[in-house]
C-alpha cells in the first residue's frame, strides 16, 4: 500500500500492491501504520456503501464543516468512478480540485482529509463506492457546493445523466464565503 501525494496538501491517492496468483488477487486496503508513517492520523470508525445503478450518476460535492468535519478513504469496490476532492480550507489551495479515477480493478483509493468537499461521477453502470470515515457522520450537518461551479472549474469527463435535485441546487463556493 502506497500513499501518493497530490498537488493538494493532505490529499492522497492510495495505491495497493496486490499479490496476484491463479486464484485472483489479495491486497491491503487500509493500514493505520502506513497512514501514520505518511503523517496522516486516520483511524476509520464508520464504513458506508454508495450504490449507483446508472453510468454518469453524479453525487456531490458534499462536506460537513467543523466541528463535524469528516476525513474519508473512498474506493470503488465495483465499477469505476471519477472521484473529486475540492479544498475548502483557508489558504492558497482553497477552491482547487483534484480528481482520481477509482476502479475496482485497480484497487486504488482516495484519502480525503477534513476540510474538503467530495463528489464523484460514475463511469459504469453498477458502480459501488466504499467509504471509510472518521469521525462518525453526524446527520443534519451536511452541506454542499455546486458540482459545476465555474470558479472551481472541475473538468468532468462527461455531463451527468443522473443527479439529484438537491445536488443541482447547491450554492456556488463564493456564496459560502
Amino acid at each position: 500500500m502506497i500513499l501518493r501525494e497530490t498537488p493538494l496538501p493532505g490529499l492522497y491517492e492510495v495505491e495497493t500492491t496486490p499479490h496476484r496468483d491463479g486464484r485472483g488477487a489479495f491486497a491491503r486496503a487500509f493500514c493505520a501504520d502506513t497512514f501514520r508513517a505518511a503523517g496522516v492520523d486516520f483511524l476509520p470508525v464508520q464504513a458506508n456503501l454508495s450504490t449507483n445503478s446508472a453510468a454518469l450518476t453524479l453525487r456531490g460535492l458534499h462536506f460537513q464543516p467543523a466541528p463535524h468535519a469528516e476525513a474519508k478513504l473512498v474506493r470503488a469496490v465495483q465499477g469505476r468512478a471519477f472521484d473529486v476532492a475540492v479544498d475548502l480550507r483557508p489558504g492558497p489551495t482553497r477552491g482547487k480540485w483534484h480528481a482520481v479515477e477509482l476502479s475496482a480493478a485497480a484497487m486504488n483509493a482516495l484519502f480525503i482529509p477534513e476540510g474538503f468537499a467530495h463528489g464523484f461521477l460514475t463511469l459504469e453502470a453498477g458502480t459501488t463506492l466504499f467509504y471509510q470515515m472518521a469521525p462518525a457522520h453526524v446527520p443534519g450537518h451536511g452541506r454542499g457546493i455546486r458540482w459545476d461551479d465555474p470558479a472551481i472549474g472541475i473538468r468532468w469527463p462527461a455531463a451527468p445523466a443522473v443527479i439529484s435535485d438537491a445536488d443541482r441546487a447547491q450554492p456556488l463556493l463564493r456564496e459560502m464565503i
